[in-house]
């Protein structure tokens, strides 16, 4: 590992702006695809979804923080009432982390984003 690389934030070691914009397209082809998680998708405008996830995205691999959206409990909440749990969150990370193996991130690199998302288990699932 380089110096540059040793001190890159996890955005810019995946690639940056392009490489989040490529994931979180892919994300979502693969999400709407599976059965277990779909349905939280229901009449949901995806383009606008794609837009607040790549930006969310961003701000917490350390790049730009433009995000303005709710926070993860709020954003959330009513997906919980649709029975949002677990098995839901893990079928997310899952698809997350087959859209980095896609893209060739490093084993390493989708432990650290599977951490991250790991952060947000509590307040997504309005615990």
């Amino acid at each position: 590992m380089t110096e540059s690389t040793a001190n890159a934030t996890l955005f810019e070691q995946l690639g940056g702006e392009a490489a989040v914009n490529a994931a979180v397209d892919i994300f979502y082809r693969k999400v709407l695809a599976d059965y277990r998680i779909n349905r939280f998708f229901d009449g949901v405008d995806m383009d606008t979804q794609a837009a607040k996830q790549k930006a969310f995205l961003t701000m917490a691999f350390g790049g730009p923080a433009n995000y303005s959206g709710k926070d993860m409990r709020d954003g959330h909440a009513k997906f919980v009432k649709m029975g949002l749990d677990n098995s839901h969150f893990d079928a997310v990370v899952e698809n997350l982390a087959a859209t980095l193996t896609e893209l060739g991130v490093s084993q390493e690199l989708i432990g650290q984003v599977a951490a991250i998302a790991e952060t947000t288990r509590t307040d997504v699932l309005g615990k």
